[in-house]
Order: structure tokens, then C-alpha cells, then sequence
């Protein structure tokens, strides 16, 4: 059973089992529409719970992770968080731990093996210029390199290396399947 992510003001210490956030700080519409609906989506197939969008407001994402989680199983919850840093603060302080992927932290391939999974984990993911107090209130600051590179692609390399392969159990209950395949695409509908 997943548990949910608290919301501003309830307790994150109560939850029992682990569970899985991603946060995109700084999302701007114009700019970063594309990469900040691909961090959902990596997200979302790396084993996330839920995402967290902040910056300017914009259900477009919102909408595209919900459809494809619909579509292809799933369970993954998606909101907007108005004041990230002040919601960072309250997780911390409740008990979770947060991850900052950023390429000024450590190196993945030491931290990501002492970093435990077993309570609520956040794991944020800039795109503008991040707050300088997120360096000093993560628990671990975490590079896949220390050169400039993509978020979505460090996201993936980190999710994988933490948390490894899943299960298609985990996504059993969408209404089209994708049948790994040599060659060409083979997908199944609940109708076939």
C-alpha cells in the first residue's frame, strides 16, 4: 500500500512505509514545457510516487503525467506546490529526507549507495537558479556529473543506480501494455 506524501502541516513522521517524490523547482512555461513533462515521465517509469511541480503554474504537465499514468498504469500523484521552499523545510523537519540533484554535489556513484529508502524521500530537480538554502537543508547533495548536463537525464541515472530495475507489476493497471520487442513495436490493449 503506498502511503501519501503529507501536505503543508501534516506529519511526515507518522508514515510507515517509503515513499518516492520528485520535485521540480523553477518550472517556467515558455521555456521549459518540454523538459519539465520529461522529468515526469522518467520519473514516473523510474519508480516515483508522486511529482511535484513549483515555479509558474501550469496544469499542462499535470495533465500529461496523470493521462499517461491513466494509460499505461500506474499510480503516481501530481500537484503544484506554491512555496516549494517553505514545503522542503516542513518535510525536513518531519522526518524526510531530501535528495538535491545538482552538479555541484557528490559524486552518485558513492552517495547514492548509502542513501536509505525507507521512509519519505524528495528528490529535487532545478531548472532556474535553485535557492542556495537547498544546499544546506538536503541530506545529500547528489551530482551524475560535475559539467553541465540534463536534468532529466541525471534524474534517470540516479533513479536507476538508487533504486534499480521495477517490476511491470508496477504497471499492470493501465489500458495499453508495450511488449518489449527485437524489432518493430508491439503494444496490447485491455480490448486485444
Amino acid at each position: 500500500m503506498l502511503m501519501r506524501l503529507p501536505l503543508w502541516g501534516e506529519s511526515v513522521s507518522e508514515q510507515k512505509e517509503p515513499r518516492l517524490s520528485v520535485l521540480r523547482l523553477g518550472h517556467r512555461i515558455e521555456r521549459d514545457k518540454r523538459i519539465t513533462s520529461h522529468l515526469g515521465l522518467t520519473a514516473r517509469a523510474f519508480g516515483a510516487d508522486e511529482i511535484i511541480l513549483s515555479g509558474e503554474e501550469d496544469d499542462t504537465p499535470l495533465e500529461t503525467w496523470k493521462e499517461v499514468s491513466e494509460r499505461f498504469g500506474g499510480t503516481l500523484e501530481c500537484r503544484y506546490e506554491p512555496k516549494p521552499m517553505r514545503w522542503l523545510r516542513n518535510f525536513s523537519k518531519e522526518g524526510g529526507r531530501i535528495v538535491h540533484l545538482t552538479m555541484y554535489g557528490k559524486s552518485w556513484r558513492e552517495i547514492s549507495e548509502i542513501i536509505p529508502f525507507d521512509g519519505p524521500v524528495v528528490v529535487v530537480v532545478g531548472g532556474t537558479k535553485v535557492p542556495g538554502e537547498l544546499f544546506g537543508i538536503a541530506d545529500y547533495n547528489v551530482a551524475v556529473g560535475n559539467q553541465p548536463h540534463s536534468e532529466v537525464a541525471a534524474l534517470a541515472v540516479f533513479l536507476d543506480t538508487w533504486r534499480g530495475e521495477l517490476g511491470s507489476e508496477r504497471f499492470s493497471d493501465g489500458t495499453v501494455e508495450v511488449v518489449p520487442s527485437d524489432s518493430g513495436k508491439k503494444i496490447v490493449t485491455k480490448e486485444d
